[in-house]
This record gives structure tokens, C-alpha cells and sequence, in this order.
């Protein structure tokens, strides 16, 4: 398989699941996922960060917080050779406590809107595109749109593959990247 563009959830994911993570003092990367997306980056994978960030939806945090928790994960990953193409994300919900924020919209995970955004503008199709999350939203996303699915254990994901459609469970993104990347370990 020649993965070409990687989307990649963010909680859970990259960084610890903090439970609305909004604040830069919290945020604890999981060990080997920078590394991952420096070695996906090494090799040319253009990478979307995609994530569902209802805490703003619910009036948890701002989108300023988001904005500015971005700005300091885009630092860091600057400074381990990481290039990001984009980060995507959704404010949605449809229980929203921020009237501005509250609907069913498509681009909340497991709808599609996100992708659709860059699907539009690569020139590779699906077939040479990988979703890695650690939520079943993430990977139906995916699915829904023909590409790869791989469910990290990390974050939700040691829950949610008892009942995954994922095409692989892998132990975190390093194992994900590193089968994408030709390697066949799954771990």
C-alpha cells in the first residue's frame, strides 16, 4: 500500500486524551506519535490533522484556546521535522450549550465535510489515503470515503475495537505509520 495522505485524529490519537484538552499546560503527547508523523513526514505523506472539538460547542473552552493549543502543537512539531498540511476541525454539536455552535452539521467525525475539503483539492484518490483515530467516528469516517482505517489503542481506541470496522488495530500511530510505510509489523 502507497499512502500518499494521512489523516490523523488528534486526541487520543497524538496527544494524551485529556478530556477536553484546551490548555497547553495538559498537553503530554503519546510517546512514539511525533515520531511517527516525522517518519510519515520523511517520506513525503502529506498529513491533515482532523479532529472534533465539541468542549467549544459546549462552551468548555473558546475557540481562541483551540487556536492557540494548535498553534503550540504546530511549534512542536516544527521542531521534530513534522510538516502538517492542515488541521481541520469541527466546533459542532448537536446538544450544544453555545447556540452558535449547535447543529448536525457534516463535518463533525464520523461525517465526512473534512475530508471532503481536501479530497477536493488532491490529486490522489482515496485508495492512497489512511484514516488512523482512536474512536469508531474516526475510522467510519474513513470508511465511508474508501480509505484505510487503522484504530490506535491508545486514547478510546483499547475500548472501541471490540466493536471496530477498522481494517487494522494497531497498538498506536508508530504502528500504524510504520505498516503504512511498507513495514508489515502490526503491533
Amino acid at each position: 500500500m502507497t499512502v500518499q495522505c494521512l489523516f490523523v485524529d488528534r486526541d487520543g490519537t497524538i496527544n494524551v486524551e485529556k478530556n477536553y484538552l484546551h490548555k497547553i499546560e495538559d498537553l503530554e503527547y503519546i510517546p512514539r506519535a511525533l515520531e511517527a508523523l516525522r517518519r510519515a513526514t520523511a517520506r513525503g505523506v502529506r498529513i491533515y490533522i482532523v479532529t472534533n472539538q465539541a468542549g467549544i460547542a459546549k462552551g468548555i473552552f473558546r475557540e481562541e484556546d483551540f487556536h492557540t493549543l494548535t498553534a503550540k502543537m504546530l511549534q512542536d512539531m516544527r521542531e521534530h521535522g513534522i510538516e502538517i498540511a492542515a488541521v481541520l476541525y469541527c466546533p459542532h454539536h448537536p446538544q450544544a450549550t453555545v447556540p452558535a455552535y449547535r447543529q448536525n452539521c457534516d463535518c463533525r467525525k464520523p461525517g465526512t465535510g473534512l475530508f471532503q475539503r481536501v479530497l477536493s483539492r488532491e490529486k490522489s484518490g482515496p485508495e492512497f489515503m489512511a484514516m488512523v483515530g482512536d474512536k469508531n467516528s474516526d475510522i467510519e469516517a474513513g470508511r465511508k470515503l474508501g480509505m484505510v482505517t487503522y484504530l490506535v489503542e491508545t486514547g478510546y481506541g483499547a475500548v472501541e475495537k471490540s466493536e471496530t470496522h477498522a481494517d487494522y488495530v494497531v497498538s498506536d500511530l508508530m504502528a500504524a505509520v510504520e505498516h503504512m510505510l511498507g513495514g508489515d509489523v502490526i503491533s
